[in-house]
């Protein structure tokens, strides 16, 4: 005959796996929202560096032609469907209708992040060889942008992407952290996933191209830079149940598709992450 008779307790509030579940760029990039049809075309006007003249020996005054450009973004449909029968539910632990809804709805935002830094790594422009973040890195970016003639006073609209790595450096530099030079203390408080410092709007992003090694890609850029189309009722989530096979479902669909604007208008900072990886 046994002594004891233990019990397991299972916690019926679900714990969060650790993942990113919203998408951190939508709101850096011009969006358009599209009413029908499968692609998302922008309008890029300038004057293609003209210079101004004087009349000429006739009296009249010479004209030229603005420069547009029209880029197009093509929409493309994205899914995530979850699917659990009615026994899976009744016998697993916690709420299983509401993970569902939480995981499909993470899985369509990380995909809009997705799509527009895949675009983000086809600029061209960069800082050179791979290294680690100081002061020196994000002027030599910012500089870049300013010589393409980017408005880089436009603090609302001009942001860097980095990886927890290129943060981690940039704490360590006395102009980062300094009362002498910054208002707003970073070491008080929360680690922030967005911050804005030196006229820039910080973004921490975990999934950036490379994260974690020696050639991360991180970004510099302005918004007009960058563009994604997405239907005008973004993202739509079902859930639902069929009586007849006794399961329940709850899909995240968008339609969406993002294009690179303007390649001058994006700094590509090559970031040497390594040094900061689990051993």
């Amino acid at each position: 005959m046994a002594e004891t008779a233990y019990q397991t307790q299972y916690r019926q509030e679900f714990i969060a796996g650790f993942e990113t579940k919203q998408s951190l760029l939508r709101a850096s990039v011009a969006t358009e929202a599209v009413i029908h049809g499968n692609t998302a075309t922008f309008l890029v006007a300038d004057s293609n560096g003209a210079t101004a003249v004087t009349r000429g020996v006739n009296g009249l005054i010479p004209a030229r032609a603005d420069n547009l450009t029209q880029a197009s973004a093509t929409l493309q449909e994205w899914h995530d469907k979850v699917r659990k029968t009615g026994f899976n539910i009744f016998a697993s632990q916690g709420d299983q209708r509401r993970i569902m809804q939480e995981t499909t709805m993470g899985v369509i935002n990380r995909k809009v992040d997705a799509d527009v830094i895949a675009q983000l790594d086809t600029a061209t422009n960069d800082t050179g060889t791979a290294t680690t973040a100081s002061l020196a890195l994000v002027a030599k970016a910012q500089t870049i942008l300013g010589n393409a003639e980017v408005p880089i006073e436009d603090e609302e609209n001009i942001f860097g992407l980095i990886t927890p790595a290129f943060r981690a450096y940039l704490m360590q530099t006395t102009e980062f952290g300094s009362g002498d030079y910054v208002e707003v203390k970073p070491f008080a408080g929360p680690a922030r996933r967005y911050f804005r410092w030196m006229g820039i709007n910080w973004i921490v992003h975990p999934n950036l191209t490379g994260v974690g090694t020696s050639s991360e890609k991180c970004y510099l850029f302005h918004r007009d830079s960058i563009g994604h189309g997405v239907n005008k009722d973004g993202m739509s989530t079902s859930v639902g149940y069929d009586e007849e096979d006794d399961y329940s479902f709850c899909r995240c669909s968008v339609y969406m598709g993002s294009k690179l604007l303007q390649n001058s208008g994006v700094v590509q900072i090559l970031h040497d992450g390594s040094a900061y990886v689990a051993s």
